[in-house]
């Protein structure tokens, strides 16, 4: 099992007047998984943009198994993350792009095939084999090329923003227990945001409740127990 906690200290990120990220303090333990909700204008992206140090703290920190995630490259060889198409090397076909990946994090071939071989379910041979370029998919197979990347190489801290979206009910429900089954196998660190608020009660472990970027609700979720606080949230919306 693995073993990565995540830490924020006193974050903020502020753009022209406007605060989309107050964050005093939060600790996120090894082998949770993370459910983020929250209405558009959150602050669930910029949180994930922080936290992979993809934009600049106005203030304050995040921490990976007690580095600075702005001062320390170490963590990247241990997270995986799809925020979104960007990510993508959109003149590869999806085999260069896993070997790309691969390479970057020492993999072999067979190790790549090998993990690839077991998310089959996921692709449903609409992926590997096609000869086309990333740029030609379907926005839904563009996610799961993204999602794929990220997992391929059995990260410890795994981030992923709003991994539903573009997906037919199928694939967001095989998506769903993909990314549940890394958790509990593997013991990831998962951070997840979504809209979906029945596939985050499903799978996560606890409830991050953002609302213009202050952290307002902090869930327990055994057994999906926080819905009935979430549902009651955003039916007063």
């Amino acid at each position: 099992m693995m073993n990565c906690e995540l830490n924020i200290k006193n974050l903020k990120k502020v753009y022209g007047d406007k605060t989309v990220i107050d964050i005093p303090e939060l600790t996120i333990h090894a082998g949770e998984l993370i459910g983020l909700v929250g209405n558009n204008g959150a602050g669930k992206t910029t949180l994930m943009r922080l936290m992979l140090d993809l934009i600049k703290a106005d203030d304050g920190y995040v921490l990976s198994n007690g580095m600075k995630v702005n001062e320390n490259e170490a963590w990247k060889h241990y997270t995986g993350s799809f925020i979104d198409g960007r990510f993508l090397i959109d003149f590869y076909t999806p085999e260069e792009y896993f070997t790309f990946i691969g390479n970057v994090y020492g993999l072999s071939k067979e190790t790549i095939d090998e993990r690839l071989a077991s998310y089959a379910p996921l692709m449903h041979d609409e992926i590997l084999g096609t000869k086309k370029y990333i740029r030609d998919f379907s926005e839904g197979n563009r996610q799961k090329i993204g999602i794929l990347g990220a997992m391929i190489i059995n990260p410890e801290v795994l981030i992923l923003d709003e991994p539903f979206n573009y997906l037919d009910p199928s694939s967001q429900i095989q998506i769903a227990k993909t990314i549940h089954q890394v958790n509990k196998e593997m013991g990831t660190t998962v951070v997840l945001s979504s809209h979906n608020l029945n596939f985050v009660s499903d799978i996560s472990s606890r409830i991050l409740l953002l609302e213009r970027g202050l952290l307002i609700k902090d869930l327990p979720n055994e057994e999906g127990s926080a819905m009935t606080e979430l549902k009651a949230y955003f039916g007063a919306e």
